[in-house]
């Protein structure tokens, strides 16, 4: 396993979190000063991490994000693709992100870029 692997199975660990898992597996996966931001939100630090995947969790009860596709890095940053998948299967909801990660593998900036929404 590379270290973008690592980084992005702990990420999904963190995004898959409920809790007081939540608040171990925000900061397993970032730094303390990582960010995360898409179209929608803009956060920083681990309290914001976790606060924004909460209201997800809010948004869509009983589904979970899993990677889609191959991870690709170099130099610090990978690529991959995600899916948000419902209770029945389906994945309504679905993106691509971007990470850099520091010397120990652990995430300091995430953007993510969403390519299907629910209307």
């Amino acid at each position: 396993m590379t270290i973008y692997d690592d980084a992005v199975q702990r990420y999904f660990t963190a995004w898959n979190a409920t809790g007081t898992e939540l608040a171990v597996a925000v900061a397993a996966a970032w730094t303390e000063d990582g960010s995360y931001t898409d179209p929608l939100t803009d956060v920083r630090g681990h309290g914001e991490l976790a606060a924004a995947i909460s209201g997800v969790h809010e948004q869509f009860p009983g589904f979970v994000f899993r990677v889609s596709g191959e991870v690709d890095g170099h130099h610090e940053t990978a690529r991959f693709s995600w899916e948000l998948v419902a209770p029945d299967g389906s994945a309504p909801v679905a993106g691509s992100d971007v990470i850099t990660v520091d010397g120990d593998g652990r995430i300091r900036t995430v953007l993510g870029f969403l390519d299907r929404v629910p209307s």
